[in-house]
């Protein structure tokens, strides 16, 4: 009977209501085999009573007896289907080189399944089924496979590392817990772990949040770049523009030069050859005359003719006489000048771009009360200073400026680019720029970068400086009536410039600052009146 199941095929032993082996198979009257839990169960929900293979319909319901043929072929097959699962199953588990094999295993090691912390062994499957069923080893702590168990035990006392010393940062035994680590903050190994593992979950989040923060500062930065990018390409296209207007203005002058001087050659030539063709004709005239005289026989008549006509007016002597070429360097000439003329406009083009760049950065800022000298003279809104003839009764505070008549703003700045503009117009001593928050402010002073000053100044009318170490003579082309001071903090750079004029005046390069910068302004003594003018802080204005 062995042999005949085997020559049958698997979906004979199917239920076709069930779609698994037959259990208890019975037959219906027309021949078909179903489980007897599955066919009863249909005719109990379904009426009339009809088989669901052919839907024979039956009048009365059958009664249905195990075949007992089918039952034990069903039987044999269902148990070989099991053997060869079973088999299939344990070819799936043989361990492959890179995990964790089950230790109990002899021949062929299969795949552990749980490692246990208290036999400290791994298990596959099989062997793993008394810790599933034993109460006894139920109570064993299984974890997923892992190797080299033995280094989860404690080497000094050969128990099992089960807590944490949090002074030491390392895994216990019990042991341990009450010898070496009696005074120490000892907890369980899960405690721990969970600590931690809620610790790095944070941390990790935490990193997330700073890459999530860094790619919208890159994106930021990118919108600030593509910002810039338009900007420089507008003033590029400006400045070329004016470039290529002055080139071809200058193109037009050198063409309407040499066509006037070739019109002066022409007129010149023409001048010649009308003179040159008179005097031919007249040369002509006078060959005639000869000719007629050599006809004749009466020497003394033609003697004293040719003496006659050889006192004729003479001819102009044509030897120097020449017409200049069209060369003679206007076109070298031309190309010198534009060439100069380029460089200047080009520096006065980038200078004039640079500074309506730099004045986006303007900023509102308004002179502090509390750091003027007692000698200056402040407007109520804080926007212009003067030296006055009458020294006030102020507290001497550490903000003050007690001997040089100096005052700083309210304002300060530690980043990024700052603007203002300042109105020196009818001054004859001034100084301007801006100076570190931490400046000294009691007694003389010395204004260069070493001590924290970054400023230009204006001394007996027409001498002008850079206030370095040491001070740089500047030489002026106009004298400036509005001084724009600009600062990059991050690139170290502060420039003044000429506003009107549009005229860079000059530039500090390669500073450090490690704190805030205020604007610094002295107006200087008033001498008498003659150098009583304000220093005036331009408004902030929104339409550069």
């Amino acid at each position: 009977m062995a042999a005949a199941s085997c020559l049958l095929t698997e979906h004979q032993f199917l239920c076709s209501i069930c779609l698994d082996v037959f259990t208890d198979p019975v037959s219906t009257p027309c021949g078909h085999n179903f489980c007897k839990t599955c066919i009863t169960e249909h005719w109990d929900i379904n009426y009339p009573y009809q088989c669901p293979n052919c839907k024979e319909v039956f009048n009365t319901r059958p009664e249905l007896q195990v075949n007992t043929l089918i039952s034990v072929i069903a039987a044999q097959f269902r148990q070989s289907a099991q053997q060869k699962a079973s088999s299939s199953s344990s070819e799936q588990q043989v361990a492959k080189p890179a995990e964790v094999h089950c230790n109990v295993c002899t021949g062929t090691k299969l795949k552990a399944l749980k490692s246990c912390l208290v036999c400290l062994v791994s298990y596959c499957e099989t062997h793993l089924e008394p810790h599933l069923t034993m109460s006894g080893l139920k109570k064993h702590q299984l974890i997923d496979p892992v190797e080299n168990l033995e280094d989860r035990m404690c080497l000094k006392h050969d128990k099992l590392l089960e807590l944490f010393c949090k002074t030491d940062q390392m895994c216990v035994c019990m042991l341990c817990a009450i010898s070496d680590h009696k005074t120490h903050d000892v907890v369980p190994l899960r405690e721990e772990y969970e600590g931690k593992k809620a610790e790095l979950k944070v941390e990790i989040q935490q990193m997330i949040l700073k890459r999530r923060l860094k790619i919208e500062e890159i994106k930021h930065s990118v919108e600030l770049s593509k910002e810039d990018a338009d900007r420089e390409i507008a003033d590029g296209v400006q400045v070329f523009t004016a470039l290529k207007k002055s080139v071809e203005r200058s193109q037009a002058e050198l063409m309407d030069t040499i066509k006037e001087k070739q019109r002066k050659t022409e007129k010149q030539a023409e001048g010649f050859i009308k003179e040159l063709e008179q005097e031919i004709s007249e040369l002509k005239r006078r060959s005639t005359e000869v000719e007629q005289l050599s006809r004749s026989e009466d020497h003394v008549h033609v003697l004293q003719s040719f003496t006659s006509l050889n006192t004729a007016p003479p001819t102009k002597d044509w030897t120097e006489v020449s017409v200049c070429p069209l060369y003679d360097g206007t076109v070298r000439r031309a190309v010198n000048q534009l060439e100069e003329m380029i460089s200047k406009q080009m520096k006065k083009l980038f200078t004039e771009v640079e500074l309506k760049r730099v004045q986006q950065s303007a900023v509102d800022v308004t002179l502090d009360p509390d750091t003027a000298h007692p000698g200056l003279i402040l407007s109520e809104d804080g926007k212009q200073v003067k030296h006055g003839d009458v020294w006030k009764n102020l507290p001497d505070s550490p903000e003050r400026f007690d001997s040089c008549p100096n005052v700083l703003a309210k304002q300060s700045f530690s980043s990024g680019r700052f603007y203002y503009e300042v109105q020196v117009k009818g001054k004859t001593n001034w100084y301007a720029g801006v100076a570190r928050e931490s400046i000294n402010r009691k007694g003389k002073i010395t204004p260069n970068p070493w001590n924290g000053y970054w400023i230009i100044s204006l001394r007996n009318g027409n001498e002008y400086k850079a206030c370095a170490d040491p001070s740089v003579s500047l030489s002026l082309k106009s004298r400036p009536e509005k001084v724009g001071v600009f600062v990059d903090y991050e690139e170290g750079l502060v420039s003044f410039y000429d506003v009107d004029a549009a005229a860079l005046i000059y530039s500090f390069t390669g500073c450090f600052f490690t704190e805030k910068l205020c604007l610094f302004l002295s107006p200087c003594l008033n001498y008498s009146g003659s150098n009583s003018a304000p220093l005036i802080i331009s408004p902030v204005s929104h339409t550069w």
